[in-house]
């Protein structure tokens, strides 16, 4: 009898620490910040071929654009989409 109810506790916190593994504020992000990064990365291509990679504006957002794609590859896409927004404001010029 212990040992029916050791291993349906053991299989209890598995399945609760299982779900604690992702953050809930990344769940259905991922295609946000994939968009999101090639819409940027194009962006600062435009910018760079108009002359403004030597701005303070442009370096910031390659920045942010580099820093975003590391989230993505972490699977924090809520970061990535946040630093994704901030790159794209800093090349329109908001």
């Amino acid at each position: 009898m212990p040992r029916k109810i050791l291993f349906h506790a053991s299989l209890l916190m598995i399945f609760v620490l299982a779900g604690c593994t992702q953050d809930r504020g990344d769940i259905g992000l991922g295609g946000q910040c994939a968009s999101g990064l090639d819409a940027g990365y194009r962006e600062l291509n435009q910018a760079e071929a108009n002359g403004l990679s030597g701005t303070v504006a442009w370096s910031k957002a390659a920045t942010l654009l580099a820093a975003a794609k590391i989230q993505q590859q972490f699977e924090e896409y809520q970061n990535c989409v946040l630093k994704v927004r901030k790159a794209r404001a800093y090349l329109s010029g908001n």
